[in-house]
């Protein structure tokens, strides 16, 4: 008998409205390889553990019973953690999805995109069933990058270039933390490499927050940006206008 295809599932929400176009039902998937300084959701790192355990079938007839509400704009939204590093059941998630006419959005960091096998072909496969990718930059210099996130950010640069070139829909996020993430430079490439995308259609200033200290306290984690202030709306508008986000 074949194995069930299985999702490790942190938590839902049922009426997102931040999430891509319309009303969404966001699923967060467990696991992430990144480690980010600001995490406001450091509960879903662990890939192989947490979070609670669906079969396809099952979370196919959650998701369906909100279809009503979507209406013409609205849909699916899969978060994370990462949602690419359970891609074999985000495949057959979508593919259902999309037999239902269900609009469908990955909102990824991009961290296990690879143009190397198994994975390169997988994700072309995702993408047939994929209208929308959000995708978050968190800081163009590589060094910055990885201490701000443990790994390198070269390959998802290479993921959103190969949207683009493929005509695939991306909104671009960025998480603006006083002092890391906010400096007039990298803000200026980063609006310089948005610029060389064909597809961007939305550009969005995430400001950073502190509501996740107490998930990093309850995990025994320490904090590592402990006393960094949310960023001002001066400080916003300001990033916005170097982004071109004009609202």
């Amino acid at each position: 008998m074949a194995e069930i295809l299985k999702a490790r599932v942190s938590k839902f929400e049922t009426f997102g409205l931040v999430d891509g176009p319309g009303v969404r039902f966001v699923v967060f998937l467990q696991g992430c390889n990144l480690r980010c300084q600001f995490c406001h959701n450091p509960e879903t790192w662990k890939c192989n553990e947490g979070g609670e355990l669906w079969s396809l079938g099952d979370l196919y007839n959650k998701v369906i019973r909100y279809k009503p509400y979507w209406k013409d704009n609205g849909g699916v939204t899969v978060s994370g953690g990462e949602p690419l590093v359970q891609i074999d059941f985000l495949i057959e998630f979508f593919k259902k999805l999309k037999k239902d006419g269900v609009q469908t959005v990955i909102d990824t960091a991009g961290e296990p995109f690879t143009r190397e096998e198994p994975f390169f072909s997988k994700f072309e496969e995702l993408m047939k069933y994929t209208d929308l990718v959000m995708l978050d930059l968190k800081e163009m210099d590589e060094e910055k990058h990885i201490k701000l996130t443990g790994k390198t950010n070269q390959n998802i640069f290479d993921l959103a270039n190969y949207l683009s070139d493929t005509g695939k829909e991306m909104w671009i996020r960025h998480v603006l933390v006083p002092g890391l993430t906010d400096d007039e430079e990298g803000l200026k490439e980063m609006k310089e490499f948005i610029d060389s995308l064909k597809t961007v259609t939305k550009v969005e200033i995430l400001p950073y927050h502190t509501l996740a200290l107490p998930k990093w306290d309850e995990l025994g984690l320490k904090y590592p940006l402990e006393g960094v202030p949310t960023p001002t709306e001066e400080e916003v508008k300001k990033a916005e206008d170097i982004l071109g986000i004009v609202k």
